[in-house]
């Protein structure tokens, strides 16, 4: 039996607040077929974070997790540009239900033509060996200033796309040059995200907050080694997204998003990123390919 909170999370909220979890709001409109909305992460394209992250929730519901079973890795593909305007279908299939592990495969589809692809797998969680990257010492989200996303009321433009504005998502910027962290070690940027909004203690909620932090700022992680005078003048194309994730959290208390770019050559670049709680354990890794075109004058 699935969780009805997360099989609708409809946007009509008893007290009228926006919430953070109305990002991945689906509704079900068979057994394994789903209906969201993703607002722009580009002009007139849907955000691919949000995007993945309605994938994982389509997937999810699909899933019996009454023995613990949850999401440990996902494998997304960006096949065309969303439309913002438009409702997405997401189509599950049920490859594989084995004993400790069940995989599924996510198509999201606008007017017969598939957008995205998502293979996500889910586990029971079994004994074994540990070990981690430590955290590095950074200053904590309440030694800096929050991030004033362009979003929300402050701008017509990008409320009518349906942003999240600043009442649900917290983003505080760690200066690298104060850190000793740059392009030349082994960081080059340090963001901490939550989710302001409270969300359900449902593990799917959360892990579907964090796919949806990764993409903000991991794909322009790939132009920073740049020169700076070399970093203007490119569209930056996510092209796929993997994630893996390795422990408890919540997105609605801090973590820290650690991002580097160790390759960009032939107009693709890599970006890889570890999230962090904020004693230090590593909950999750993402890795992302993205398209480096540069624009014409």
């Amino acid at each position: 039996m699935t969780d009805p909170a997360r099989r609708v999370h409809t946007a009509g909220v008893t007290d009228g607040a926006p919430r953070f979890s109305d990002r991945f709001a689906l509704t079900r409109v068979d057994r394994d077929i789903f209906t969201g909305y993703c607002h722009a992460g580009a002009p007139l394209r849907a955000f691919g974070g949000q995007v993945a992250a309605q994938a994982l929730v389509a997937a999810s519901e699909s899933v019996n997790c009454d023995d613990g079973r949850a999401v440990h890795s996902l494998h997304g593909y960006f096949l065309r540009p969303g439309r913002t305007t438009d409702p997405i279908v997401y189509l599950v299939e049920r490859p594989r239900d084995g004993r400790s592990f069940s995989t599924r495969l996510v198509r999201a589809v606008q007017y017969g033509e598939t957008i995205f692809t998502m293979s996500a797998s889910f586990a029971v969680s079994e004994d074994g060996p540990v070990h981690q990257r430590g955290m590095p010492s950074v200053p904590g989200p309440e030694e800096l200033e929050p991030v004033h996303l362009p979003v929300g009321n402050a701008d017509p433009r990008f409320r009518d796309l349906g942003y999240p504005d600043e009442r649900l998502l917290d983003v505080r910027i760690v200066d690298l040059t104060a850190t000793g962290q740059n392009s030349s070690g082994n960081a080059q940027r340090m963001t901490w995200f939550r989710a302001l909004s409270g969300l359900p203690d449902d593990h799917t909620s959360h892990v579907c907050a964090l796919t949806y932090f990764s993409d903000i700022t991991l794909p322009g992680t790939t132009v920073v080694p740049l020169q700076p005078s070399q970093r203007s003048g490119f569209a930056i194309t996510s092209i796929d997204h993997a994630m893996w994730f390795h422990g408890d959290f919540r997105a609605d208390d801090w973590v820290l998003f650690i991002q580097d770019s160790h390759v960009a050559r032939h107009g693709h670049g890599i970006a890889r990123g570890e999230f962090y709680r904020p004693d230090g354990a590593l909950i999750a890794t993402a890795v992302q390919e993205v398209l480096m075109r540069r624009q014409a004058d």
